[in-house]
């Protein structure tokens, strides 16, 4: 593809390009999208991606922020629908109306948007189908991180509650231009309302979650006393640390919190 190497986005995006052909591959065939469904890809960049994604995909966007970018994707790739826009003004429930959906998203994520993004999926969970998110190697580590480790944390139970997260394979800084100083991962995340807690949305489990591991260090008793005013916890929870309870030990948590138990 033309101008894809000597081209520098902003810096401001904080996004390295993949340039390695096996990679992209990879990447892409990481989703388990049919190829009649609607695909979105976020910060396209030059189109490393997206060519490959063309090629499988009639029904593809793809979303990028930077101007220039933008102009080179569609003067190479004229058939597909690129729209000059920051991911953090998607409107992913009109996207999916649009497009005929559930929505199937992938990104090489800029690094320091990738828990921006991964809420403003999990808020949109119900428009889309899967994602398969390029980012920063620990990151994904957290996510999938099971209780009692020093990884896990409110990343984990989020997703792991509202989602089924999965680490799909380690990506190595070889393969990106710029090289970045990090190794990265794939996260492939898939959106299914059926196995989410019953009764509860992330909005009432989220506030709880983020308290007890604000201060993890602290037993539940404590970090949670602003939940507790009218309501006691059991001892038994009370004494433990947030990094001791699964994520659906929270969602029981949270019920009880409510006064649902």
């Amino acid at each position: 593809m033309p101008d894809r190497v000597p081209f520098r986005p902003k810096q401001s995006l904080g996004q390295n390009f993949i340039h390695d052909p096996n990679m992209i591959a990879k990447i892409v065939d990481a989703l388990e999208a049919p190829p009649e469904a609607a695909v979105v890809e976020v910060g396209a960049g030059t189109g490393a991606l997206t060519e490959r994604l063309a090629a499988k995909y009639d029904n593809l966007l793809a979303v990028e922020v930077d101007k220039r970018a933008v102009e080179v994707l569609r003067g190479a790739l004229p058939g597909v629908d690129v729209r000059e826009m920051d991911v953090r003004d998607v409107d992913w429930a009109a996207v999916a109306d649009e497009r005929g959906g559930p929505l199937h998203v992938i990104s090489n994520t800029p690094y320091y948007l990738t828990t921006e993004i991964l809420f403003a999926l999990l808020e949109a969970r119900e428009h889309v189908a899967e994602a398969v998110l390029t980012m920063q190697k620990e990151v994904a580590e957290r996510i999938v991180a099971e209780p009692r480790t020093k990884a896990y944390g409110i990343l984990s139970v989020l997703l792991q509650l509202f989602a089924r997260p999965r680490y799909a394979f380690t990506v190595s800084r070889h393969v990106f231009y710029p090289q970045p100083d990090v190794t990265s991962a794939v996260l492939h995340v898939t959106f299914d309302a059926s196995e989410e807690p019953e009764g509860l949305s992330l909005d009432a489990v989220r506030p709880v979650v983020q308290a007890a591991f604000n201060q993890r260090r602290k037993m539940l008793r404590n970090s949670l006393s602003a939940f507790t005013e009218d309501r006691d916890l059991p001892e038994e929870v009370g004494r433990k640390r947030a990094e001791a309870l699964s994520p659906e030990a929270f969602a029981d948590l949270t019920r009880y919190l409510r006064g649902e138990e």
